[in-house]
């Protein structure tokens, strides 16, 4: 067995279609987001605007962010010292915990050391102490939930996405005494369409099933104190399990579930992606937990990301460049190739000094590749018009065609 042979096959197949992944080297500058420098194909650092972070509030940049994860690294070290159950439970964790519970207005909540982990951690879990578990899953679900619920060892139904209709069909086939589980996102991130939270909550009430809502690119990001869309519009009480990321508009690194306390009770005793694994820091719990309280009580972040990502659609739009619908703060552009998809990305930041990553396959299916901008509070209008001045030229170059203005 030539296993040398096997690994170079694997890659070089990336490489044939287009979408074998490069991570650029880049530091971003404390205090001055979205400026970067960059280290990637060239002799010390060059500086560079990001515009695919998903630090979308710039809260990891945030002086009281900073200052907490400070104050907590000379006030008790670095690590946590192994798991809650053997490191000991940290005080950090206990006050974050509390604090993501009253921002979705639940009986408790629980961190885990990602948003992935959280998703595979209580998916799997769930559904395994269900007996005879059916789990709902939209077809355009996070690789986290499709993760977890694989490893739960359920039947699982996808329906369409957002479809409604197919998914009351899927649900009256089964036994009304069958336990369910509706697995699905509030702003799924590559497209940037919400769910219709109350139109779910309204099946799931009538077929007895549970909900299980992926908050990770909406916590921070909507409702008057940052509590998702399910705060937004009005729905977090009608959802039994609110799950979401502490590594995007919040900042810094984490992910937790808020949900019922029997609920979370069962998932801290049962669920292996949590009893197992190390703690997160309490330096990056004490900066989470500052994250999480000013947004509770500031919108101006908030207010100005969405007001830039109006502003980036609309100066986008009016270039004629294939921006994609999007209600929400992500402001995709369709390419629809993986290798043009790349050489864009890579034309922007060698020639432009503008990073931001190609989406392909599998993160979006065969066709629909493109390039996923993010902007944030800090970007200003003339960031934004250098930006749609330099895909309009490689455009041209590459012979792509543009809309014509309406």
């Amino acid at each position: 067995m030539n296993y040398d042979s096997i690994f170079d096959k694997a890659i070089d197949r990336l490489h044939a279609e287009g979408r074998y992944r490069v991570f650029i080297d880049i530091l971003r500058n404390k205090g001055a987001y979205p400026n970067a420098r960059c280290f990637h194909g060239h002799n010390g650092p060059k500086p560079i605007t990001v515009w695919c972070s998903n630090d979308y509030l710039a809260m990891g940049q945030h002086p009281k962010v900073i200052g907490a994860m400070e104050e907590a690294l000379h006030d008790v070290g670095a690590g946590s010292g192994g798991t809650r159950n053997i490191g000991g439970n940290t005080h950090y964790h206990v006050q974050l915990e509390d604090e993501l519970a009253d921002l979705h207005g639940k009986d408790a909540a629980l961190l885990f050391t990602s948003g992935y982990v959280s998703n595979d951690a209580t998916l799997s879990t769930l559904a395994k102490l269900l007996p005879g578990c059916l789990i709902f899953s939209d077809e355009l679900n996070h690789a986290s939930m499709i993760a977890g619920i694989r490893n739960s060892g359920c039947e699982k139904r996808v329906f369409r996405h957002n479809d409604m209709a197919h998914l009351e069909e899927l649900l009256a086939a089964e036994d009304p005494a069958t336990p369910k589980v509706i697995a699905f996102e509030s702003v799924y991130s590559m497209d940037g369409d919400v769910a219709p939270i109350h139109e779910i909550c309204d099946l799931a009430d009538e077929y007895n099933a549970l909900t299980y809502i992926d908050e990770v690119h909406a916590v921070g990001m909507y409702g008057p104190r940052g509590g998702g869309i399910s705060e937004r519009d009005e729905a977090a009480d009608r959802i039994d399990i609110i799950e979401g990321t502490l590594g995007k508009a919040f900042g810094v690194m984490g992910g937790y579930i808020a949900a019922d306390k029997r609920v979370v009770d069962c998932i801290r005793s049962y669920a292996p992606g949590f009893i197992f694994t190390t703690s997160l820091s309490p330096a990056l719990v004490a900066g989470v937990l500052a994250s999480v309280r000013h947004l509770k009580n500031h919108s101006e972040e908030r207010e100005a990301q969405q007001e830039n990502a109006a502003t980036l659609k609309r100066i986008l739009t009016d270039a004629g460049l294939p921006v994609m619908p999007s209600t929400t703060h992500i402001v995709p552009l369709m390419v629809g190739d993986p290798v043009r998809a790349k050489k864009i990305s890579d034309i922007l930041l060698a020639e432009y000094g503008v990073y931001v990553q190609p989406i392909n396959f599998p993160t979006v299916p065969r066709g629909t590749e493109r390039l996923r901008f993010t902007p944030g509070p800090a970007h200003t209008e003339a960031m934004m018009r250098e930006l749609v001045d330099a895909l309009v030229e490689i455009w041209d170059r590459l012979e792509m065609e543009l809309r014509q203005a309406a």
